[in-house]
């Protein structure tokens, strides 16, 4: 009888020690928060001051930064109101100005990647008067998923997918994830709608996604990698990675690397695959094994802000909050890569990639990349 006023002694003792942990994390959170909101605020002023007199941010025939910059404004933690700020109408009114016949939203070449990005914009605005040119856009995107397939033929690697349309000929992972991620976000707004148009192929579309990875036991092409360090990771498309090494033999081998494998990851999950399909478990798991903030995995500092903003939308969605290292140490990936980025923006509040490939030493557009990563944080605080 004497032990359990102790073990309730112990018990209160332990409740007391959480509520404390508890208390420091909010204390902590909240100090983040802070500090995301001050070098958002930061570099919403940097991008205001980069608009052009006819509403634009970047070159006129492409839309797509317009709507990257935008996006990163909607989401301003900061943002008070309803009402749209000036410098946001000014930009919905040029991305309105590129809408083309074909139910597309570009300017010159470049077409399903400038609409799917200028769709997620107009969708973040709210505007009713847009939602006729969303399902337009819809129209669109559909189309321009590829169908290879010729009679008493079998089915090419790259059915299923979306490239950049014109004269680029084939799909590729980067366009396909953000025509799904378009697609996937404004299904709601047609979901009556009667015309089998307005949706994808998205069966087909994980193929192609599937036709991408780097794992022998579900993508049987040649040209896939054997080596334990591939396993589960993604390339650019089928047969073509940016990242490669040359093997013992003198051959090329093609590497999975960061940026495409997180982008593989969000294909699955805007085409509602299961969460244990292997084939999502296996991306997820290279992901954890190649865990940086430093570096886009296997391309170092190449597509380094493309990278870190897949990483957080793809570990948001699915609601990660900190990953076991091979080594079985834990990593907060939230707080370690939003001091990152803390670290690494400029006194103007812009941020800017050294290594310019991909247009990463334009600070807009990596601005929007950084600026879309810090708002995540700050809602999953």
């Amino acid at each position: 009888m004497k032990t359990i006023p102790v073990i309730l002694a112990c018990g209160i003792c332990l409740a007391g020690f959480a509520s404390a942990q508890d208390a420091a994390t909010r204390l902590r959170n909240e100090s983040i928060k802070r500090e995301v909101e001050h070098a958002v605020s930061r570099s919403v002023e940097f991008l205001v001051k980069q608009q052009k007199e006819d509403g634009r941010w970047g070159e006129e025939n492409y839309p797509a930064l317009t709507g990257l910059v935008l996006q990163a404004m909607l989401g301003d933690p900061s943002r008070e109101g309803i009402a749209l700020p000036d410098h946001v109408e000014k930009g919905l009114d040029y991305i309105r100005s590129k809408v083309r016949l074909d139910g597309g939203i570009y300017g010159k070449g470049l077409g399903s990647y400038n609409t799917s990005i200028c769709m997620m914009a107009l969708l973040a605005a709210g505007q009713e008067e847009d939602k006729k040119i969303i399902t337009n856009a819809r129209k669109f995107l559909v189309n321009q998923q590829s169908d290879f397939d010729r009679k008493g033929e079998t089915d090419n690697v790259f059915d299923g997918g979306v490239g950049y349309g014109s004269s680029y000929s084939h799909p590729d992972l980067s366009n396909t994830y953000h025509a799904l991620e378009a697609l996937h976000y404004t299904r709601d707004l047609v979901k009556e709608a009667p015309d089998k148009a307005f949706d994808l192929d998205w069966e087909a579309a994980i193929n192609f996604v599937a036709n991408c990875q780097q794992r022998p036991s579900s993508n049987k092409a040649e040209w896939v990698s054997k080596d334990a360090k591939d396993q589960g990771g993604f390339v650019y498309f089928p047969g073509k990675s940016m990242s490669t090494e040359e093997t013992a033999d003198g051959k090329i081998a093609l590497r999975s690397y960061g940026s495409m494998s997180y982008a593989g990851l969000l294909s699955f999950v805007y085409a509602k695959m299961e969460k244990d399909d292997p084939r999502l478990t296996a991306v997820f798991n290279w992901l954890k094994k190649n865990y940086s903030v430093d570096q886009n995995p296997g391309m170092g500092e190449q597509g380094l802000f493309y990278y870190y903003n897949t990483m957080s939308k793809a570990l948001n969605i699915l609601e990660v909050e900190s990953f076991e290292l091979a080594n079985g140490s834990k990593v907060n990936w939230r707080e370690d890569l939003t001091k990152k980025l803390f670290n690494l923006q400029k006194p103007d509040g812009s941020w800017m990639n050294e290594n310019g490939r991909w247009w990463e030493k334009d600070p807009v557009l990596t601005s929007c990349y950084a600026l879309l990563c810090l708002e995540r944080m700050h809602a999953g605080l």
